[in-house]
């Protein structure tokens, strides 16, 4: 994560650098009255940063291949150690891409009309009999129901193990661990989002991530494999209405000594949920049994 820095030069003869550049800021932006104030704001309406949502989302320069951009839902690059939070309608398509190779997503998903439900990290591996992430891996909440499942993976570098990081240990790695300093903890991130939502502290599960993966040694000891390099994906699809949370911040196993971390995109478009005709519905019992308890429960609701 890069900080832009500025400085203010001064010589010998400025006496009041403060002032002085307080002045320019004004002379140059206008802002001395309410009238002003407006027109200078306005006049910001054109810019576009490195970093933010595309709206309308069809507007987004990264359209993935092969979508519709009029069909897309959600469009927005991450900034290095930001966050986003998005609530999606079941069968919404859901992509992250890593476009420089060190974006690390780490992810939360709550059931949008429920949100006491949520992700299980525990059962998402145990259900599947599978620990590590990859296509047709299911994300499924405490509940039995399957929120997602991933669909599509460039990848294969991802961690259901670790969780993100939280103050704490970024304080004691980096130095500081402030949601706006520069190496934010992913719990300080998700706490935020989760509060736009209503959510505190105590309804944070362990999360998962994506494109920095870890494997279980021989002896049980968790090894950090990096990523798989710039341009990989990993796409999902929303099995039932789902808010979802986003940090993008350094994995905790990532064993360089500074806070890196790349941009990272999202991409969401209009879709339909799992049906039983294909094949992942019933490729395993568990997997047809908790299929089966997501459709009996928004069936019910009309979804």
């Amino acid at each position: 994560m890069t900080t832009a820095e500025g400085a203010t030069a001064s010589g010998p003869h400025n006496q009041h650098p403060t002032r002085q550049a307080s002045a320019s800021v004004r002379d140059l932006h206008l802002t001395d009255s309410v009238r002003r104030a407006r027109d200078d704001a306005r006049a910001q309406g054109g810019r576009a940063g490195e970093w933010m949502p595309y709206l309308p989302a069809s507007g987004s320069p990264h359209c993935p291949p092969g979508v519709d951009p009029a069909a897309l839902v959600w469009a927005e690059t991450v900034a290095p150690g930001g966050y986003t939070h998005k609530v999606l309608a079941r069968g919404t398509r859901l992509r992250f891409d890593d476009p420089t190779g060190d974006a690390c997503a780490h992810l939360l998903l709550f059931n949008a009309l429920e949100p006491v439900e949520r992700l299980n990290v525990a059962d998402t591996q145990k259900v599947p009999w599978q620990a590590y992430l990859g296509e047709n891996h299911p994300l499924l909440s405490g509940d039995g129901r399957v929120m997602a499942v991933v669909t599509g993976d460039s990848s294969g570098r991802h961690d259901a193990f670790c969780g993100t990081t939280t103050d704490a240990w970024n304080e004691r790695k980096y130095g500081d661990a402030r949601p706006h300093g520069p190496s934010p903890s992913g719990r300080g991130l998700f706490l935020k989002a989760a509060a736009k939502h209503g959510l505190s502290r105590r309804d944070l599960p362990p999360s998962l991530s994506f494109f920095q993966g870890v494997r279980v040694e021989a002896d049980g000891a968790l090894a950090w494999r990096g990523s798989a390099g710039p341009d990989a994906y990993v796409e999902l699809v929303a099995e039932m209405p789902l808010l979802v949370l986003v940090a993008n911040v350094a994995h905790p196993l990532d064993p360089r000594p500074g806070y890196v971390v790349g941009p990272l995109r999202v991409h969401a478009w209009r879709g339909a949920a799992t049906g039983p005709g294909e094949p992942r519905f019933t490729a395993t019992p568990e997997l047809h049994r908790a299929y089966l308890n997501t459709v009996d429960y928004c069936e019910a609701r009309g979804l």
